[in-house]
């Protein structure tokens, strides 16, 4: 093994001196190693300079042109979206508490009106903006109310929103409308990732009793069992517990 030498070491030996002398060679031929290395760095940058210099160019001109898009397009597109949102919302909300008249309300609020956009102008010119994105939300359900099942389902499967209530929302009008449509595999699976997307106090008990109903009518008196009696268990203040002793009565009955 190789031992540390102090300054003005002098072998004792043969051996000694010999091991010095390799000591010696192998640091020189490191420092030897990282000339030649930095040497051949060198060389190829000053070699690819110019092309080096144009991609840091164009990668700088990328990141200008993506600020600068993002300062004098994409914000002020936002902005005007949001601001085009307000009409059709209003009619969305009169139909909600208006049931006389909320075909015409969901319509206008679908199509606009008075020279407005409603969300279907939105969506089709404001596409990758937020609003756009509810818009996709506000369509769905307006369709949904409208029993046209199939738009709903195509307008609320391009809604997307980690929103705890909008989300779970979402999901649950999907198994609506399959449901509707005489579909109730389909609108179990949107039921189950309705309450699973939230367990908040309003969502999570409505879906897990949508899903209960639904599973008992797919003879999945086992899995109802479990939506019923988690409503029980979590959510017994809910207004789907209610009568939710009834509920596990008939799934206990076929299980």
């Amino acid at each position: 093994m190789a031992t540390f030498k102090k300054r003005g070491f002098k072998p004792k030996n043969k051996e000694e001196e010999q091991e010095r002398l390799e000591h010696d060679s192998a640091t020189a031929e490191v420092f030897s190693s990282l000339d030649e290395g930095a040497s051949r760095t060198e060389a190829w940058v000053s070699k690819n300079q110019n092309y080096i210099l144009g991609l840091i160019g164009v990668v700088a001109v990328g990141v200008l042109g993506y600020l600068a898009y993002v300062q004098f397009v994409e914000k002020p597109k936002e902005t005007s979206a949001s601001n085009e949102m307000y009409y059709p919302q209003q009619y969305f909300d009169q139909a909600l508490i208006n049931t006389a008249a909320k075909d015409s309300l969901y319509n206008l609020a679908l199509n606009g009106g008075e020279g407005k956009y409603g969300f279907l102008d939105i969506i089709d010119e404001y596409s990758g903006t937020r609003a756009a994105n509810l818009a996709n939300y506000s369509a769905g359900m307006s369709y949904l109310n409208l029993q046209k099942y199939q738009e709903a389902i195509s307008h609320l499967e391009k809604f997307s929103s980690e929103d705890a209530i909008l989300g779970a929302m979402a999901k649950g009008g999907i198994g609506d409308a399959f449901m509707q449509l005489g579909q109730p595999d389909d609108a179990l699976g949107y039921y189950e990732s309705a309450f699973n997307h939230s367990d908040n106090e309003y969502t999570a008990p409505k879906y897990l009793y949508k899903a209960g109903i639904t599973a008992l009518e797919l003879n999945q008196n086992d899995k109802a069992l479990k939506f019923f009696q988690r409503i029980k268990e979590e959510y017994a203040d809910s207004e789907a517990a209610r009568n939710i002793d009834a509920f596990i009565g008939m799934a206990e009955g076929g299980v």
